[in-house]
Order: C-alpha cells, then structure tokens, then sequence
C-alpha cells in the first residue's frame, strides 16, 4: 500500500496475468449428394460429437438454389427421417434469400434468431447453412450469436465459397454501408462441400470462386498458379475433374494459412490472404453489389498486380501473365466505377477510400499484400496514388482492347 501525495491510501495490487489457450478442430468433407439418403456422411459428422441422443437442427437454405434444387427442403426432411438417431429438424427449412442483398437486411438476422428461439436450439444443437458465401456468412453470424454459439455446419453450394469463404472461421453482414461491418470469428463444427451443388451454377458464379484461387495461388503457391494458367480453358469449359482439384487445393491452401499463420483472428494489421480485396469491396459497394465478389476479386488481382509491376515488384511478363489469365478465364479486369472520384481519395465514391476502409477494418497501420514474383506476396504499409492511376488507365486500355495483353507499358 502507498499512500498518495492527497494523503489518501492507494492498493498497489500486481496485475493478475491471465492466459488462456484454445484449440479449435473442424474437418472440411467433400462428397456428392450430401443428403440422399444412402450417404451417411453428414449423420456421422454429428455422431462425431461423442455425445449421445438426438441432436435438435435447423436448415438455412439459400433461395437460389431451389431454381435447381427445388425438391432439397424435402430431401433434408426424409434425410433427418432416415438418420433420426443422429439429428431431427425442429422446423421446415428455412428459405433466405440468397446474393449480397442476404447481408445487407438485418431482418433476415432478425427471423433466424427468432427461430432459434421458437424451436429451443441450444449450444449442443446444429444450424445447418446451405448456400453460397453471403448465406453462410449471414447464417454463422446468427449461429455465432445465439447462446453465444450454436453449431454451425456450412455446406457450401458455390465454388467460391467451398473453396474460400465456406471453409474459414469468419462470419459477418454488412452494416454502415461497409462490408463485413458486424461479424464474428467462431470456426465452423465442420464443413461439408458437395460437388453436385456446383453443376448448377451459372456462368457467372462458376467463374467468380475461381478468383480466390488465382488470388491464394498468386501469393503461396506458384506450381498452383501454373496449374489454374493451364487448366483455364478447361475451367471455362467446366471440366468437374479439373474444378475438383482447384477446389480442392484452394480450400488446402487457404485452412493452412489459417491454422498456421500465428494470426487465425486477425488481432493484427497484416491479413495476406485478402491480396486484392481493399478495392474488391468498395468495388462491390460502388457498383451496387452487381459485381459479384469473386468479378470484384478478379479486378483487384488485376489492379494490385499492375501496381506491383509499376513499383518495380514484379516483373512485367509476371504482370502479363497474370492479366492473361485472369482474361482467359472470362473475367472483366475494368469497370467504370474504379475511375470516379480519384483526386479526392476520401470522397465516399473514391475507389481510394476503400484504402481508409480497409485499414479501419483491421486497425492499426494499413497493411497491404502486393506481389513481388508470382507465388511471393510482400506487404506493404504505404502506397502511391499516382501508380494506382496508371494502373487503372492499363486496365481500361486493356478492356478496351478486348483481347490478350501482349505488352504493358
């Protein structure tokens, strides 16, 4: 005890240190037909809980998929009926509608936990979350909040989000008019990615989960860039064997930054695996949300990859082959939006605020991955606005030339 200049008596107690380590397990399954009734996979990653009983579960089904699926709500039904001693619905599906417009009602939050309620889910309970990215999102999100944390299974329906988003430990919706604004880490219970999902998407969303793949290739892994350079023709085709294995590497790559970059919550500056993203989102936001993520993604590449060749990172065949690529793969490297505002960088139509949004999302200084050879991301804290200028006006060069790039300034 000491007593203060005021004569009072001050407790001079010692700081109770605290520390406390968790491990998080969860496995990502791949298979065809989750839900017919023969296969026992999704039964049996329920039992794998050790825990005896029934367990109680409701299913969030993204809207879109019921163009192409429109028996499944039955389908989880008879499959709950069949495998009853594993888990029981304890409401019809769920239907939310599915996109960006998923994360930007907070009504939707609202009618799901609202069932969580009815039904009397707890924590040793399932939600069950099929759909592409933004539904999975939407729905861990509620999941992560109920009794502060229901278990989530994520069952993936695109190629984007069982490649990238479906099998991470980030769930969020949008808010303020910024992306991912509220959200939550809380790790899936497991991930299951059915590839009969896939065979229905359109042109546009089988296109779009490629762009994480190029992106995680671009920075970790160069033997995999040259596989999706490669395959492109045959991606674009839709070869299931070839998406299969892009998928698969994808998903591999990404878990492993996870589990092994020291930061899997990102209590720091630095997240390499959003290369790309500071403009794909305020892209997606500046274009209403047409963009898809993944088209949105595949701009930011190009933008990013540009600007590195113009630092002097990266060399400018790396840079052609990137943007070629990215071209074969049927993505539009420039839209009208990335040139609004550009001399006022905090005007809220400047691509350039997506800078300010993106260091304020993840606090600290701005932090951004760039490249300096393909497969080798370095990260930057600080960028020249004149070099991102020439760097769209190459891109809008390059769309307005519709074809290969065979020289770059």
């Amino acid at each position: 005890m000491t007593i203060s200049r005021a004569g009072k008596a001050r407790l001079n107690l010692q700081p109770i240190n605290q520390q406390i380590r968790v491990t998080f397990t969860y496995n990502v399954h791949f298979t065809t037909g989750v839900f017919d009734l023969d296969n026992a996979l999704l039964a049996q990653v329920v039992t794998a809980d050790g825990e005896r009983g029934t367990k109680k579960a409701i299913a969030i089904i993204d809207s879109g998929l019921l163009h192409y699926h429109e028996e499944l709500p039955e389908q989880i039904a008879a499959y709950t009926k069949r495998y009853e001693n594993a888990l029981t619905l304890s409401a019809n599906p769920v239907i939310v509608s599915g996109g960006e417009a998923a994360k930007n009602n907070p009504k939707q939050l609202e009618e799901i936990h609202q069932i969580i309620n009815e039904v009397g889910l707890c924590r040793h309970s399932y939600l069950l979350a099929i759909g592409g990215g933004a539904i999975l999102d939407l729905a861990g999100y509620a999941a992560a909040t109920a009794h502060r944390g229901i278990r989530l299974i994520r069952i993936p329906t695109t190629v984007l989000a069982q490649n990238d988003s479906g099998v991470g430990v980030k769930n969020g919706i949008n808010a303020f008019k910024k992306k991912n604004f509220l959200g939550s880490f809380a790790p899936p219970f497991a991930v299951v990615n059915d590839f009969n999902f896939i065979t229905t998407l359109d042109e546009r969303d089988w296109r779009s989960g490629i762009a994480e793949a190029v992106k995680v290739a671009l920075i970790k892994d160069t033997d995999f860039f040259e596989f999706i350079t490669t395959q492109a023709e045959a991606l674009v085709q839709r070869d299931m064997n070839a998406m299969q294995q892009l998928i698969y590497r994808c998903a591999q790559l990404h878990l492993a930054h996870i589990a092994n970059s020291g930061d899997p919550f990102e209590a720091g500056s630095s997240r390499p695996l959003d290369f790309g993203h500071w403009a794909a989102h305020k892209l997606e936001y500046l274009t209403n949300y047409k963009l898809r993520h993944g088209e949105a993604v595949a701009i930011g590449i190009a933008l990013d990859s540009t600007y590195s060749y113009l630092a002097g990172l990266l060399t400018q065949s790396e840079c052609q082959q990137i943007l070629n690529t990215l071209i074969e793969l049927g993505f539009t490297l420039y839209v009208p939006e990335l040139d609004e505002q550009l001399h006022q960088p905090e005007h809220t139509r400047s691509l350039f605020r997506g800078l300010t949004e993106f260091r304020e999302h993840l606090g600290g200084e701005l932090t951004l991955m760039l490249l300096q050879g393909i497969g080798q991301g370095v990260e930057v804290h600080e960028v020249d606005f004149s070099l991102y200028r020439q760097a769209i006006s190459i891109l809008r060069e390059v769309a307005e030339n519709r074809q290969m790039v065979g020289s770059i300034p």
